[in-house]
């Protein structure tokens, strides 16, 4: 079971350099606005939270953010929260240690380390289970993180770019997104 977890975890992972990432055009106002917004935010080094529909091109915007940012020669890291069966977040997320869990039987790098330096672009963050929410609060604030079944912390320098098709703020009041958390990546 953890291995097709594994294997479609993989799946939902794409990497890109700033060579492969398409170009966004429009000439409507609504999308002059989201130029100028990219333009803005570009340059900074803040958390990003994208609201939009599914389809209205959420990831292209955060391919952009990365592109024209300091961080562009590093990695940009896409995972989608919602296509990755719950139990196999942390571990995707954060890496795993040898003995971890049955079935770890080997140090793993997660997501954080393999984008340090660049971007991690989380789509669907309003599917990420409260636990988990928990822990990249500590990395936003923090920098450092403890690998699953780990017991040294592991810094990292990653800009993190949010999205979700929900209301996140209806969540919160529902108690299943952490209030904190959105505020920390709510900030535009």
């Amino acid at each position: 079971r953890a291995y097709q977890a594994n294997a479609q975890a993989k799946k939902t992972k794409r990497t890109h350099s700033s060579k492969d990432k398409p170009d966004i055009i429009g000439e409507a106002p609504a999308m002059q606005e989201v130029f100028r917004a990219i333009g803005k935010l570009s340059m900074s080094s803040m958390s990003v939270l994208i609201n939009g529909e599914s389809g209205t091109g959420k990831e292209l915007v955060a391919g952009a953010l990365h592109n024209h940012s300091p961080r562009k020669d590093n990695t940009f890291i896409a995972l989608n929260m919602a296509a990755i069966p719950k139990d196999l977040v942390e571990s995707e997320l954060f890496g795993r240690e040898k003995g971890a869990f049955t079935g770890a039987d080997s140090m793993r790098r997660g997501r954080f380390e393999q984008a340090n330096g660049g971007t991690l672009f989380l789509d669907e963050i309003g599917d990420m289970p409260l636990d988990v929410q928990t822990r990249l609060l500590r990395v936003l604030a923090d920098g450092e993180f403890y690998r699953v079944g780990g017991h040294q912390s592991v810094s990292v320098d990653v800009r993190i770019i949010a999205a979700t098709h929900q209301n996140l703020e209806e969540l919160v009041k529902q108690g299943q997104f952490r209030e904190d958390l959105f505020h920390r990546l709510n900030v535009v």
